[in-house]
């Protein structure tokens, strides 16, 4: 049934309907629950969200130009399974990213790549060797190489971020390759994210419907803004979590925090 809608874009907090009436996580001090039961819209690389525009000041009319990558705007994330974390990215945690010259030296064939800018998705690719990558853009998965794909973006490795067991680096690498030139309705992946995980997992959850949503809410995201202060949101299927957080990448923790305040205020 998620498969045929096709849009649901710029969902507001202030629209989805909370889990808990005072808006309050029991597991964790501090965290606030939000249920969510959403499909998201495809997100394109490219793309601005026009979230950014809404809470520009109206002095300051709101830039499209690229930023520098900051990572202290990187917002920490942890994705639980039931209780079973499968995801994290924490300060301590979070690799530096690097130019896409210096990215090369250290690539190896299988490797996750990410390509970071302020404002912007992140853009998820696979190393396939020779300094190329495939990856998924624009509805067509493509082979190209890094320094392309990469538009100047700092970029970084991040085989570690999902907690699930890789596959032999020759059948990522294969994976990956399998579906260069796939389009539109070939495509079994709603991002770049989606799809390179795949690559590297081969793990159905990262598909168009690769779970059936029947209700409940299996999947946690717990962002979080500091020791004592987070927000937790549930969702049917990873496919969704991963949509959010990418949206929430793309706004940065200093935006997000003050959407927050503004819905829980």
């Amino acid at each position: 049934m998620g498969n045929q809608v096709d849009k649901l874009t710029h969902v507001n907090y202030a629209e989805v309907p909370t889990s808990e009436p005072n808006g309050f996580d029991p597991d964790g001090e501090g965290a606030q629950r939000i249920g969510v039961s959403y499909i998201f819209s495809n997100d394109d690389d490219d793309d601005q969200d026009e979230t950014l525009d809404q809470f520009s000041s109206s002095s300051q009319p709101a830039s499209h130009e690229e930023k520098p990558f900051d990572l202290q705007d990187e917002l920490e994330c942890v994705v639980y399974y039931r209780d079973e974390c499968v995801y994290e990215r924490s300060a301590r945690a979070a690799a530096q990213t690097q130019s896409p010259e210096g990215l090369m030296a250290k690539c190896r064939p299988g490797d996750l790549l990410e390509f970071v800018a302020t404002g912007q998705y992140p853009t998820w690719a696979v190393y396939v060797g020779d300094f190329q990558v495939v990856h998924l853009h624009r509805a067509e998965i493509k082979n190209n190489f890094l320094t392309d794909v990469s538009q100047g973006k700092r970029g970084r490795i991040v085989n570690e971020l999902y907690r699930y067991r890789a596959l032999p680096p020759e059948v990522t690498v294969r994976n990956a390759l399998d579906h260069v030139g796939a389009v539109d309705r070939e495509l079994c992946w709603r991002n770049s994210e989606c799809f390179a995980a795949w690559c590297r997992f081969g793990r159905r959850e990262f598909k168009i419907g690769g779970e059936i949503r029947i209700g409940k809410q299996p999947y946690r995201l717990k962002l979080l803004f500091s020791e004592k202060k987070s927000h937790v949101l549930e969702f049917q299927s990873l496919e969704d979590v991963v949509m959010e957080k990418r949206r929430n990448d793309q706004i940065g923790k200093e935006l997000f925090f003050l959407l927050s305040n503004k819905r829980f205020k």
